[in-house]
This record gives structure tokens, C-alpha cells and sequence, in this order.
């Protein structure tokens, strides 16, 4: 019994998991039937990107939402040599801008449902609160 809530306090505690694979994130929201989030991000270049993960992303708000009610992909394009992604995670990467980001906007957020529907986007830095920007996912979330 002590390992079971272990586990469970662990659960709640850790930061949420981002996938880096869309397909392998929808494969999962098919069976959990769950929206996946999606953001495209420079992780080491743009500004807003950086604010928006440490502002929002990583807050205990919207970590505690995402674990139940979300799944997340991260589609990141650093520029520094330092922070290089493998060629298959760039492929992964290209190949989801070309459906979701032709316009290459960073950071560009968008909300999709199992079948890869776009619910939501935000465009650049949402000017909201953490619980203004999960507000604005469970009202789609609930309809």
C-alpha cells in the first residue's frame, strides 16, 4: 500500500511529459480519447517561446490540467549548435510544421483533437494567466 501511494504522489508531482513524436501522442489520444496540445517552439532563440514554457507550460496550474486532460507535443527548432536535435527528431519536426506550421510562427500553439482536427491556436504568447489559458482549453474541452 505504501509503494501504490508512492507511486501516486510521484505522479502528481513530476513535470508533465512532452511527447516528441505527434503520431505516437495521437495514437495514445486515440485510445484515452484525450486533446493534444501542441507547440512549436526555438527553445534557444525566441523569447516568447522561452516565456511561454516557463510562464505557463511549467506552471503548477497547468502542469496539474495536462496530466489529466491533456496530451503534449513539443515541436522544437533550436538554432545553437549545442542544443542540436537528431536528424530524426528534425524529420519529426519539419514533417509536423508542413501540416500544422507552413508559416513557420514560433511560438505557435495549437489544440487538436484525436483525429488531428485543429480545436484552437494561439499565435505568439497568449496574454493570459495560467488559469486563463486553461480556461480557454476545458470551455473546447467540454463542448
Amino acid at each position: 500500500m505504501k509503494s501504490l501511494a508512492l507511486v501516486l504522489v510521484s505522479i502528481l508531482f513530476l513535470p508533465q511529459v512532452w511527447f516528441k513524436n505527434f503520431n505516437e501522442a495521437q495514437q495514445k489520444a486515440k485510445i484515452t480519447h484525450q486533446l493534444i496540445l501542441v507547440n512549436f517552439s526555438g527553445s534557444d532563440w525566441c523569447g516568447p517561446c522561452i516565456r511561454l514554457k516557463e510562464e505557463i507550460f511549467q506552471s503548477s496550474e497547468f502542469e496539474k490540467y495536462a496530466a489529466t486532460n491533456l496530451l503534449l507535443v513539443n515541436a522544437d527548432f533550436p538554432r545553437q549548435k549545442k542544443n542540436q536535435l537528431s536528424k530524426e527528431q528534425v524529420k519529426l519536426n519539419e514533417a509536423l510544421a508542413e501540416r500544422y506550421n507552413k508559416n513557420g510562427r514560433f511560438p505557435f500553439t495549437l489544440l487538436v483533437d484525436e483525429d488531428g482536427k485543429v480545436l484552437k491556436t494561439w499565435d505568439g504568447y497568449p496574454d493570459q494567466t495560467p488559469e486563463q489559458f486553461i480556461a480557454s482549453i476545458a470551455n473546447i474541452n467540454t463542448k
